[in-house]
């Protein structure tokens, strides 16, 4: 039976794609309303794929999403992410990923899943040149919701429905690189791990107070033992 059920987030704390999802972003959108470069107004850290969409619209157009727009830059979005991805340059798996999840992954009593902003499809599309899919068995994702809270939420309610049993609070362990990834994870009453592997600095990260931090996750040992107690 679980102990832990752990959500990881997905850009900067398990890979980092190149710049692909920019790319791609910024090319439907430019198909969609002749804009070009549009990310350059445009900062995506932390949020969902459909946030960042509307914040496009909103920052360029200067108005709210019609109808059907949204859902129109994502699918764009994940065509062009398609394309990108494989032989991104720059796309890389984040220090000591790879050995930390293969080691959770034998261990009993621990579920992992994704809790991340990214589109479901986008998700599987960026994991799969490292092949780091395999050790997901379901997630919260953007697709599910703009609001990141809610992504996690979504995320723990699947993992515990693999388990057939609710999970005290404490005992869902989010990590990620981003303020967002810790303030969601705090505002469903989770654990929060945060690694300093993306654009945010250790200190920057800190100062949200998260239950954990590192410098990134190369250190296994150490980090077993926050994840698993």
């Amino acid at each position: 039976m679980a102990k832990k059920l752990l959500l990881f987030d997905l850009d900067w704390t398990l890979i980092y794609t190149g710049g692909a999802g920019l790319r791609a972003l910024n090319r439907s959108f430019e198909t969609l309303f002749q804009i070009p470069e549009a990310m350059k107004k445009v900062s995506p850290d932390g949020k969902t794929d459909p946030a960042i969409c509307r914040e496009m619209i909103r920052v360029h157009l200067n108005r709210e999403p019609a109808e059907g727009e949204i859902a129109k830059l994502c699918r764009g979005y994940l065509d062009q992410l398609a394309v990108e991805i494989p032989g991104s340059p720059g796309y890389r798996i984040l220090p000591g990923i790879p050995v930390l999840l293969e080691k959770l992954s034998t261990l009993d009593g621990i579920l992992m899943g994704l809790g991340t902003g990214n589109l479901e499809e986008g998700a599987k599309i960026k994991l799969a040149p490292a092949g780091l899919m395999k050790y997901f068995r379901f997630g919260g994702f953007g697709s599910d919701a703009e609001e990141r809270p809610v992504v996690l939420r979504t995320g723990a309610k699947r993992g515990e429905a693999l388990l057939g049993k609710a999970m005290a609070p404490r005992d869902v362990i989010v990590i990620g690189d981003n303020i967002r990834d810790v303030q969601a994870g705090k505002a469903i009453g989770a654990t929060t791990v945060a690694v300093a592997t993306g654009p945010m600095t250790f200190d920057e990260l800190a100062a949200t107070e998260p239950d954990h931090i590192f410098h990134d996750l190369s250190d296994t040992s150490v980090v077993l033992k926050v994840l698993i107690g």
